[in-house]
């Protein structure tokens, strides 16, 4: 973490310990052990604290899919090319990783 990081995560802890914390979407939130228990008592932050709002980028969903599992699909091709050379090397000086 960065210090910047740290000071805002001290910062809100300072906050809440104050009663003053603001509910930040995607980041923090204070609820009340009744809002906890209309949530059967599952903890999960995403529960109460919610994803932040995205910018939308204008790029059609359908597109953007298209796009982002082509570039998945080439990932896991140089993947499995990369542990192929790993395990070639490896083999190379006696040692088989199977």
């Amino acid at each position: 973490m960065t210090t910047d990081d740290i000071a805002k995560i001290a910062a809100t802890f300072e906050a809440f310990d104050n009663g003053t914390l603001q509910n930040v979407k995607g980041f923090c939130a204070a609820v009340s052990t009744a809002e906890i228990a209309k949530q059967d008592y599952i903890l999960t932050p995403g529960r109460y604290v919610g994803i932040e709002d995205q910018e939308d980028d204008g790029e059609p969903f359908g597109e953007k899919m298209t796009r982002l599992t082509g570039e998945l699909s080439e990932l896991f091709k140089r993947s499995r090319e990369l542990e192929e050379e790993i395990r070639k090397k490896l083999g190379a000086i006696g040692y088989d990783i199977g």
